[in-house]
């Protein structure tokens, strides 16, 4: 697990650099928290998180900004329907990557991204269109129940 986040932060830093976009240190220990939660945090619990990992405290402003950068890079994912963050999936890939598409499970709040194909993301804008509506994100998230939680559930009744 160390070596895929070792690998992440060392592709985040080459595609920031490509950019011009600086990966401080305290944008860098955010992005590790959210490689290592594995799963979605809200700006707080990465203050809190932050605070045990590194033993230093960081406003939830701050965090908030870092998340924006991030985000921009594409190295973390914001999830609009919890408001709370992810780290992309795909930092450490070479290839270009398609819409995210966000499995959120409302029982353990464990989140996986997919990536939607380019002709599902092309028919649905042809018909948001023709509906008279422009999109300003295509990010898809998507609540139900994983594998795991319906087990439980089929278990207990």
């Amino acid at each position: 697990m160390k070596r895929n986040i070792a690998r992440a932060i060392d592709s985040a830093e080459a595609s920031c650099n490509r950019a011009g976009v600086r990966l401080t240190e305290k944008r860098k220990n955010v992005l590790k928290t959210l490689l290592s939660a594995g799963g979605a945090l809200s700006a707080y619990d990465i203050v809190d998180v932050y605070k045990a990992e590194f033993n230093e405290s960081i406003p939830v402003m701050s965090v908030y900004r870092m998340l924006d950068v991030l985000a921009q890079e594409n190295l973390v994912h914001k999830l609009a329907t919890v408001n709370k963050y992810v780290a992309c999936s795909h930092i450490s890939c070479d290839h270009s990557h398609e819409i995210p598409q966000f499995l959120i499970c409302d029982n353990c709040e464990t989140v996986r991204e997919l990536g939607v194909r380019k002709e599902i993301i092309a028919a649905l804008n042809d018909s948001v269109s023709k509906a008279g509506f422009t999109l300003t994100s295509q990010q898809m998230e998507l609540h139900g129940r994983c594998d795991d939680c319906l087990q439980v559930v089929d278990h207990h009744v």
